[in-house]
């Protein structure tokens, strides 16, 4: 086991523990890739907050989860920004990659809202990720 998978071995071990299917880790230029299918959007919420404890604030930048849960069904809700689009995030912070864009007035699925200030959205285009929780509106 390399010094990354010792690292982030709780994260791994919750992956298989939580049923993630088409689990892949493999490491490559000193970089963790976690890739899969959650069984749920709280499985995958639950990565993303175990990796924050490995790595408070995801600094190190040294493990990519890119674990999907797109199989789960949610609630609707509209975007509810001033004018702009709205940036989806790989993961639930503002220093994670943006993976896409929701429109104003756009109307997303909500898999689900790990906390207060994110929700895991999934668009009609089948993009997955996070975003700020105060410009989605429930419908």
């Amino acid at each position: 086991m390399s010094a990354l998978q010792d690292k982030y071995k709780t994260l791994i071990d919750a992956a298989q523990q939580s049923g993630v299917t088409n689990l892949q880790v493999k490491e490559q230029d000193n970089v963790l890739y976690v890739d899969g299918s959650a069984p749920s959007a709280s499985v995958k919420d639950k990565l993303w907050e175990i990796y924050n404890q490995v790595d408070p604030d995801y600094k190190s930048g040294d493990l990519v989860l890119n674990v999907n849960a797109s199989s789960v069904s949610g609630s609707k809700a509209t975007v509810t920004t001033d004018s702009t689009n709205l940036n989806i995030r790989k993961g639930p912070g503002t220093d994670q990659e943006i993976i896409g864009k929701a429109a104003h007035g756009e109307v997303v699925t909500v898999l689900s809202t790990p906390n207060a200030q994110w929700s895991l959205i999934k668009t009609d285009k089948g993009e997955e990720g996070y975003v700020y929780s105060q410009y989605l509106t429930a419908q």
